[in-house]
C-alpha cells in the first residue's frame, strides 16, 4: 500500500481556509548578517540604540542609589578641591599674619585642611560602599538576563550560535563591564568634577590664568577623541578574539574523546595557536594605543603647566599676581592633569566595556523564532480511556535558515493513540518532522495541530505537558539519577520515580550504583554508560506522562539486549498514547502500529509493517537488508 500523503477522514473540508490563515504566520528566514572579521563569523547584529537602552534598563531600578553615589562623590570632590584654596590663603594671609605674631589664620587653615581630609576620606569610603552595591546589582541583573534569555531563545539559534560564545558573553564581556563600573566610572566622574571645580576656581582666582588653563583642554579633548575612535575598533576585535579562544577551548574539551581517538591534538593545537596569536595581537594593539595616548596627554599637560608657571612667575615678580594665587593655580593644574593618565585607563575600560555591552545587547535583542502566543489556548481535556491526542500536519512547508526546503507541502494525520514509526534515508526529513511536532521550530507555512489546536497557540508549559521528546543525545545534568528522572515532573515522589524506572527496565542498574537513585551522574552523565543514560532519559519521559511521545532515534545508543528490554517496556507504556518514533534500526519498528517511509520530505509509503513488507517497496528492501545484517 502506497500513499504519498495521508489525511484523516473529514479533514479536507475547510483545510484551504485554515491553510490560508496559517500562511500569514509563516515568516521568511532572516538573511545572515555580513561580517568582515573572519574570527567573528557568528556575530549578532545590534539594533541602533540597543546598547544605550540596555544600560538605561539596568540602571533604572537603581536610580535612587545612583543619585546617592553621585552626591557622595560630588561632596567628596568638594572637600578635596578645597585644599589649594586653603594653601593660597595660608601663603597670602596666614604667613603675613604669623610674622605679625598672629597665629589664628594659620591655625584655622590647618584645622580646615584636617577637616577636609577627614571628610574626603569618610565620603570616599561611603561612596565605595554605595557604588559597589550598585555595581554588583547591575552585574547580577545582567548575568541573570543573559542566562534567562539564552534559555528562552529557540533551538535554531543555539544550533548556529555556539555555547562558547554564550559563555564569553556571560563571563568575559560581563567582566569588562564590571571593571568599568568598579574602577573606570569613578575616574571619569572624578575627572569631570575636577574639570568643573578647577576651571571655576582658576577663573575666580585669576581670569588670565584660568583662561590659559581652560584653553589647554582643547588639545587634550582632541587627543581623547582620537583615542576613542582608534581604540573602539580595536576593543571590538579583542572581544571577538577572546570569544573565539573560549569557543575553541570548550569545543576541544567537550570532544576530547574523538580528539584523542583521531589524533587531532596537533591540528587543534595549530588552530588554537592561530586564534591565540590573533588575541595576542589585538591585546598588543590596545596597549600600543594606550601608550600613544599617555605620551600625548603628558606632553600637553607638562607643556601647559610649564607655560603657566613661567607666565605666573613673571607676574608675581611684577606684582600683578599674588604668590599664593600662583601656588594654588599650580596645585590645581597638577590635580587636574594628574588624573589624565587615569582617564586613559578609564577610556581603556570604557572601550572594552562598550564593545562587550554592544555584543551583550545584540544577544539580548534576539527574538525567539518560536515565540509565545499573545493569547494562549488550552488543550481539550483528555478522556481517561484515550490518553493520546490527534496530531495533524496541515499543508506544512519548512526550510532551515541556511536555505534549502526540507519539507515541501506535507500533510499527515496521526490518530490519537497510534504509534507511528518513521523511516528513511539520512536527510529525508524524519528529524525535522519530529522537531516541528515538538515545536523546536515553526513551519515556514501551514500548521501543526494537536487535537485541533495550532501548536503556535499553545503556551510552552502547556505544550511541554502534552508533548515530550526523547532524543538520541540522552543528555543528563549534573546531579542524582532521581533528579534527572524527575526533571519533567519535579513534584514526583521517590515511589513515582522508581515506578517509572522499573517500567522502563532501568531499576536494576540504578539500584546497583554506589548510592542507588542518589548517585551523582556528574557532568553530562559521564559516570554511567551511554545505554544507561538512554534508559534514564526514557524513565524521565515516562514519568512526565505525555499524551504525545516523540522518540528521535532514541534507542541508537542501546545494545541489543537493552534495546529489546526497552521495546518490551515501551509496548506497554505507549498503549493508548500517540507516539512518533524516528528509527534507523528497523527493530524499533516492531512496536509500531503504522510505518511511514520518507524520501526528500515526502511520504512515499504508508501502512502497517506487515503490509509494507508484503508490498515489496522501499520498506521491504530496508527490512530485507536489516534481516541480512542480523545473519
Amino acid at each position: 500500500m502506497t500513499a504519498p500523503t495521508t489525511t484523516a477522514p473529514g479533514k479536507d473540508k475547510g483545510r484551504d481556509k485554515g491553510r490560508d490563515k496559517a500562511k500569514g504566520k509563516g515568516r521568511p528566514a532572516p538573511q545572515p548578517p555580513q561580517h568582515t572579521d573572519p574570527f567573528d563569523r557568528d556575530a549578532l547584529p545590534t539594533p541602533p540604540g540597543a546598547t544605550a537602552a540596555l544600560l538605561r534598563s539596568l540602571l533604572a531600578p537603581l536610580r535612587s542609589r545612583v543619585v546617592l553615589t553621585s552626591v557622595l562623590l560630588l561632596l567628596q570632590q568638594a572637600a578635596v578641591q578645597a585644599g589649594p584654596l586653603l594653601v593660597a590663603y595660608a601663603i597670602d594671609r596666614g604667613v603675613p599674619a604669623f610674622r605679625s605674631h598672629d597665629n589664628g589664620p594659620l591655625i584655622a587653615v590647618a584645622v580646615a585642611y584636617l577637616l577636609c581630609s577627614v571628610a574626603s576620606g569618610a565620603l570616599q569610603y561611603a561612596f565605595i560602599l554605595a557604588s559597589a552595591r550598585v555595581n554588583q546589582d547591575v552585574l547580577l541583573d545582567l548575568r541573570g538576563r543573559i542566562f534567562r534569555h539564552a534559555q528562552a531563545l529557540s533551538i535554531d539559534f543555539h544550533e548556529r550560535y555556539t555555547s562558547g560564545r554564550l559563555i564569553s558573553r556571560s563571563t568575559t564581556d560581563v567582566e569588562s563591564l564590571r571593571e568599568l563600573l568598579s574602577e573606570g566610572l569613578q575616574e571619569l566622574v572624578t575627572v569631570i568634577l575636577s574639570f568643573v571645580y578647577i576651571s571655576a576656581m582658576l577663573l575666580w582666582l585669576d581670569l588670565g590664568l584660568g583662561a590659559v588653563a581652560v584653553a589647554s583642554f582643547v588639545p587634550l579633548y582632541l587627543l581623547i577623541r582620537l583615542y576613542q575612535h582608534r581604540a573602539g575598533r580595536i576593543f571590538a576585535m579583542r572581544s571577538t578574539a577572546i570569544a573565539a579562544v573560549i569557543v575553541k577551548f570548550a569545543e576541544t574539551m567537550n570532544g576530547i574523546r574523538p580528539v584523542r581517538a583521531f589524533r587531532r591534538e596537533a591540528t587543534n593545537d595549530a588552530e588554537f595557536g592561530t586564534l591565540n596569536r590573533h588575541h595576542e595581537r589585538t591585546n598588543g594593539d590596545a596597549i600600543l594605543e594606550m601608550a600613544r595616548y599617555v605620551i600625548g596627554s603628558r606632553l600637553v599637560a607638562n607643556t601647559a603647566v610649564a607655560g603657566i608657571v613661567l607666565w605666573g612667575a613673571h607676574r608675581v615678580v611684577t606684582d600683578s599676581l599674588a604668590l599664593g594665587v600662583l601656588a594654588a593655580a599650580v596645585l590645581y593644574l597638577r590635580r587636574l592633569y594628574d588624573p589624565i593618565d587615569r582617564l586613559g585607563m578609564f577610556l581603556n575600560s570604557y572601550q572594552s566595556a562598550a564593545a562587550s555591552l554592544e555584543k551583550i545587547a545584540g544577544l539580548l535583542a534576539q527574538d525567539p523564532s518560536v515565540p509565545e502566543p499573545a493569547t494562549p489556548k488550552q488543550l481539550p481535556a483528555l478522556a481517561s480511556e484515550h490518553p493520546g491526542r490527534e496530531v495533524v500536519f496541515d499543508g506544512v512547508r519548512f526550510a532551515y535558515r541556511t536555505g534549502g526546503e526540507v519539507l515541501p507541502t506535507f500533510d499527515l494525520t496521526v490518530p490519537a493513540g497510534q504509534t507511528v514509526a518513521v523511516v528513511g534515508s539520512t536527510g529525508a526529513g524524519k528529524s525535522t518532522l519530529a522537531k516541528l511536532l515538538a515545536r523546536f521550530y515553526d513551519p515556514t507555512d501551514g500548521r501543526v495541530l494537536l487535537d485541533g489546536v495550532d501548536l503556535r497557540e499553545l503556551s510552552v508549559p502547556e505544550l511541554r505537558r502534552g508533548v515530550v521528546m526523547v532524543t538520541q543525545e540522552a543528555f543528563l545534568f549534573s546531579g542524582t539519577v532521581a533528579e534527572n528522572i524527575s526533571i519533567g515532573r519535579p513534584d514526583a515522589t521517590r515511589a513515582d520515580i522508581e515506578r517509572a524506572a522499573k517500567a522502563i527496565g532501568a531499576h536494576d542498574f540504578i539500584s546497583s550504583l554506589p548510592e542507588g537513585y542518589d548517585t551523582d551522574v556528574r557532568k553530562r552523565g559521564g559516570r554511567i554508560s551511554a545505554g544507561q543514560r538512554q534508559l534514564v532519559a526514557f524513565a524521565r519521559a515516562l514519568l512526565a506522562d505525555p499524551a504525545v511521545l516523540i522518540l528521535d532515534e532514541a534507542t541508537s545508543s542501546l545494545d541489543v539486549p537493552g534495546e529489546r528490554a526497552v521495546q518490551r517496556a515501551m509496548s506497554t507504556v505507549l498503549r493508548g498514547r500517540t507516539a512518533v518514533v524516528i528509527a534507523h534500526r528497523l527493530s524499533t519498528v516492531e512496536i509500531a502500529d503504522r510505518v511511514l517511509v520518507m524520501e526528500h520530505g515526502h511520504i512515499v509509503e504508508d501502512g502497517t509493517p506487515a503490509e509494507l513488507v508484503a508490498d515489496r517497496g522501499k520498506f521491504a528492501d530496508l527490512h530485507r537488508a536489516w534481516q541480512d545484517s542480523l545473519v
